[in-house]
């Protein structure tokens, strides 16, 4: 079934993105003062608990593990990160990146979720909608430190 491919192999990649993202960020964030880095910790915790599962059910509907979005994005991805938080590392600069990740996070999600909401398998529909509700609650977390 292709559409559980696709939707999927979305879920572990933005999990996996999620994961080096925050990762990189609480480095970025290590020594400095930051009230925000308790919240990173806790959304770093969620994003592995979704590569977990992620992986478990690529392995039971025999769906070959995905390659990860590559080097080159992630580099991409630290230097930007790095650059930004050069100009500005308050809680509501970090706050305002990590809310724009979730958002359009949850607009790519949603698509999906529309889109094979009928012929996907229901195990990983349930996933992609805790995936999306997991960015939504995150939004929420993040928004006192706008």
């Amino acid at each position: 079934m292709n559409e559980n491919n696709e939707l999927l192999t979305y879920i572990y990649q933005n999990a996996k993105m999620g994961v080096t993202s925050c990762t990189d960020l609480i480095k970025l964030l290590n020594g400095k003062d930051n009230k925000i880095k308790k919240i990173v910790e806790g959304e770093l915790k969620g994003y592995e608990e979704f590569v977990k599962k992620a992986e478990k059910l690529l392995k039971k509907n025999k769906i070959e593990q995905p390659k990860d979005k590559g080097l080159m994005a992630d580099l991409m991805s630290k230097m930007g990160m790095n650059m930004e938080l050069m100009k500005d590392n308050s809680d509501a600069r970090i706050a305002d990146m990590l809310t724009k990740g979730f958002t359009m996070g949850n607009i790519d999600i949603s698509k999906k979720i529309d889109r094979f909401e009928d012929d996907a398998d229901k195990e990983i529909l349930k996933l992609a909608k805790e995936l999306l509700e997991f960015g939504k609650k995150n939004i929420e977390i993040l928004k006192p430190y706008l």
